[in-house]
């Protein structure tokens, strides 16, 4: 696996690791190449799977992909690569280097491209315009492209000339239903939640802005805010300029998904304004909770909310916004509806059920290479 993802070789938790140990089961043995962090090292986890990091910045991930699995490949037979792909590609490009002259297949994972359907800024026009290049040159390399939905990536692929033979769609949502569950001890400390990092593409100012406008009507709505980033001091300069610190608490960092699923339940509802997702945990989490879920159409959203049965999808307007978080807080009866809608929704991606069927789609494909 060439990973975008360093937390485990940091030796933290969370829905990387926890896929992993499930993951494992249908494997003899996974090796994991990461990017490097300051405090990541090599390690074994869930016995089978060996973690090694790169030393070097990400710029050079393609040589550390040359380099580190060309010496995993000369030690033992490989059934099959995988690439988690985005940005710039460091990944694919490592993968198409390391794999050359050699028969394994590899798999491009592209769960989401930045700056598609929608880029907010230059950066994500950037990496818009590379996908458009790098895709359609990989599709001459890659066994399969994996996919998380059945919209934006495959739409975009098919625009690009790749086959849908070469589309693989596997969401990448693994729901431990006994851990996101109803909690009903916990008491509501949030009238509208958001859990994501602090960039653009979260659309954390849509729902401040909206938020805004609610306190018009609702004076002591309170906003919950899990998560950190670049945006973090905007997002204050934001709030005090809307006089809005009465109305907005920022949550520490939670380590478990136990604690994730307290909070989840302590908010009578979650809102996702994100323009670029694949299939955004966050809101699924919080469906399996009971708590309803407000949703711009992106990523996996539209084939998972019933709009007005189990959630609620919206347009990228402050207002619109605003209209269902005060809707939905006027309204006990249709909160707990539109819960208990949305957590049988979320019961399809049980964590069992979803890493088996992505464990068996790649045995299979690996069991097609002559």
């Amino acid at each position: 696996m060439l990973s975008g993802d360093n937390s485990i070789a940091r030796g933290q938790g969370g829905a990387f690791d926890e896929m992993l140990r499930r993951f494992s089961a249908y494997w003899s043995r996974i090796d994991v190449l990461t990017p490097t962090a300051p405090d990541a090292a090599p390690r074994v986890i869930h016995d089978s799977v060996y973690v090694h990091p790169s030393p070097w910045h990400r710029a050079l991930q393609p040589v550390f992909i040359r380099q580190k699995g060309g010496a995993l490949l000369a030690e033992r037979d490989y059934a099959l690569v995988t690439s988690q792909d985005f940005g710039f590609f460091y990944n694919g490009i490592g993968a198409w280097w390391l794999l050359r002259g050699r028969n394994i297949p590899l798999v491009s994972e592209v769960h989401h491209v930045e700056g598609y359907p929608l880029a907010l800024s230059r950066r994500e026009k950037v990496w818009r315009w590379t996908a458009r290049h790098y895709l359609p040159w990989a599709a001459g390399h890659v066994a399969a492209f994996r996919v998380v939905n059945t919209r934006e990536v495959p739409d975009l692929l098919r625009q690009l000339g790749v086959p849908d033979g070469q589309i693989m769609v596997l969401p990448s949502v693994y729901l431990d239903l006994d851990v996101w569950r109803p909690l009903p001890d916990v008491a509501k400390a949030y009238d509208v939640l958001f859990v994501g990092r602090l960039v653009a593409n979260k659309g954390i100012f849509l729902i401040l802005e909206a938020l805004a406008q609610s306190r018009r009507n609702c004076p002591s709505v309170r906003l919950g805010i899990r998560g950190d980033g670049p945006l973090r001091d905007q997002v204050m300069r934001f709030i005090e300029s809307h006089d809005l610190e009465s109305n907005v608490a920022f949550i520490p960092r939670m380590d478990t998904p136990a604690e994730m699923a307290r909070l989840y339940n302590a908010a009578r509802l979650l809102v996702c304004a994100s323009t670029v997702e694949g299939s955004p945990r966050v809101t699924l989490e919080a469906m399996a909770c009971g708590v309803p879920v407000i949703s711009t159409p992106v990523g996996i959203m539209p084939e998972v909310i019933r709009d007005g049965e189990n959630g609620f999808l919206i347009p990228r307007d402050p207002g619109r916004l605003a209209a269902f978080i005060e809707r939905l807080l006027a309204d006990d009866g249709l909160r707990t509806r539109i819960g208990a809608a949305g957590r049988l929704a979320a019961g399809r991606f049980e964590a069992a059920k979803m890493i088996e069927q992505y464990a068996q789609a790649y045995q299979a494909l690996a069991r097609r290479t002559p």
